[in-house]
Order: structure tokens, then sequence, then C-alpha cells
């Protein structure tokens, strides 16, 4: 679902064994067989299963059982096992267990926000901003699509989000709207979406023709009132929700009127409950 390559795995191998495994190796058990079982001690959303398999093989280990990310499990619920010896088990163990623990915790996370907003707005997309911890972001994305989110933005590079920090070089939002025509003709390819921090702001930048705008925290009683207005001005606008829009209040904000809800939330989820059991066979 999203491309992790070999690399990624093999750094995160080197990470936490950079030569071997100097206590299984003095305890004299390395060749010795044994099992390993992946165990959810809370109902969860598994992810990154596919790649705990891969690091795991690439360690020697035969995976005999494994539950595709996007899985609810329940609690005591085993959904990862393998075969091996006790030195390819031991060397896998904590990199595949911190994997599960946090890629599992963000879809779990998600799929609950999600379930919010679908409870009040079924047709309400929730999407993630681009400021996931840098490194990782393609677990992160895997993740939150498992949880059933989408991506708002994943780069600079990907669409054109015009914030105040932008317009501070170009004559604030005056500034701004004197350029959109020739914006739009250099890129006319690309939607141009602008950060509004008012509605006032927001009714200007829609008479200029943007094609959407990122509200920042304006509160969902000011956003149902002019949603409506703004889409009279310009029908096609897409409207979009931001800043601090968490599990507490997306359900206020999801029937405001906008088209999505945009969140950085979801990265920061607690550690979901994983163990494992390693066992002589």
């Amino acid at each position: 679902m999203v491309f992790i390559p070999d690399e990624f795995l093999d750094g995160l191998i080197s990470e936490d064994m950079p030569y071997f495994d100097l206590t299984t190796h003095l305890l004299g058990i390395s060749g010795k067989e044994g099992t390993i079982r992946y165990v959810c001690r809370e109902e969860a959303v598994i992810c990154g299963t596919e790649e705990a398999v891969r690091i795991l093989n690439k360690l020697g280990v035969e995976v005999t059982n494994s539950f595709p990310s996007g899985t609810v499990v329940k609690p005591g619920e085993f959904f990862l096992e393998g075969y091996g010896n006790a030195g390819s088990l031991h060397a896998g163990w904590k990199i595949c267990q911190s994997l599960l623990d946090n890629c599992s915790a963000i879809a779990t996370k998600t799929k609950r926000m999600v379930d919010i907003v679908h409870s009040v707005n079924p047709k309400m997309p929730v999407v993630t901003t681009r400021k996931s911890f840098p490194g990782i972001k393609a677990l992160t994305l895997k993740a939150v699509l498992c949880g059933g989110a989408f991506p708002h933005r994943l780069g600079l590079s990907e669409t054109v989000l015009i914030f105040k920090q932008h317009m501070n070089f170009i004559g604030g939002i005056d500034g701004l709207i004197e350029r959109i025509p020739a914006i739009k003709e250099h890129s006319c390819e690309k939607k141009v979406f602008v950060e509004a921090e008012s509605m006032e702001e927001a009714i200007a930048l829609c008479k200029a023709g943007v094609d959407g705008i990122q509200f920042d925290k304006l509160p969902p009683e000011v956003l149902s009132e002019g949603v409506p207005q703004l889409q009279e001005i310009s029908p096609s606008v897409t409207l979009l929700a931001s800043g601090g829009i968490n599990e507490t209040n997306a359900a206020l904000y999801a029937v405001t009127g906008v088209d999505a809800l945009v969140t950085t939330s979801l990265f920061t989820a607690k550690p979901i409950d994983i163990g494992a059991k390693i066992e002589r066979a």
C-alpha cells in the first residue's frame, strides 16, 4: 500500500544491532530453535505487520502467521508469529515490536477520530498535515491510511499552499491578491490554496479567485456562519478547517460545512501495548 524500501528496514536493523547480539552470543543460545508470537493487549488497528515480516525474514525467521495492516485485533489476540533460531528471534524482537507499537498507535487513533467525524458527517474526510516526525513519513502515511484518513500534503513540492509567512514577503494579503492571476497562469495545472485567519480574509480571497482556503484556528461557530457566504461567492471553492483539530472537537467542525478537516494530532499517539513471547521450540 505504501512503498517502504529495503534500505530503510536495513537501517532499522543496523541501528539496533550494528554488529551482533552480544547477550545471545554470550549465553550460547543463538542456534537453538524457537518461536516468536506478537500479541496485542488492547483493541487496536494493527499496522506495520508487512514491514515486521520483512525484517524477520531478513534475519532468518520464517513467519507462519501474519494479519494484514488495517486489521482490528482484540486484546489477547496473536497477530504475528514466526519460527527460527534464538539469535534471529532476539535480533528482530524489539525492532518489530517498536515498529508495531507506534504504527498501530497512529492507525488506531486515526480510526477513532474518523469514526467520531463520520458519526455526524459520513462523507467528511479527515486529512493529515506533513508535520510527522522526520524520517518516518512513509510509515506514518501507511498508518494514517490504515486508520481511514488521507494525507493532506506530503511535502513542499506537491501543492501550492500559501501561508501568512509567505505573504510577509509580498506585501501581505493585498500583495498576494494582486499576484493571484499571475500565480494561476504560471501553474495552470495546480490549485492555489491560501491559509486565512479570519472570515474577512477568506471573503477577499474567494473574490480573488483562489481555488481553496485553509482556515487556521477559526471557531466552529464562525465557520458555520461564514461557509455558506463563501460558497455563494465561489461555488467551486474548497474549504478546509485546520488548527488544533483533534478528537475532542472534530465532531463540532465536521458539521460546519467545510470540505475536510486537517489535523496533525494523529501523529502524537500513545504506543499500543503490544507484547512478544519468545519460547524454545
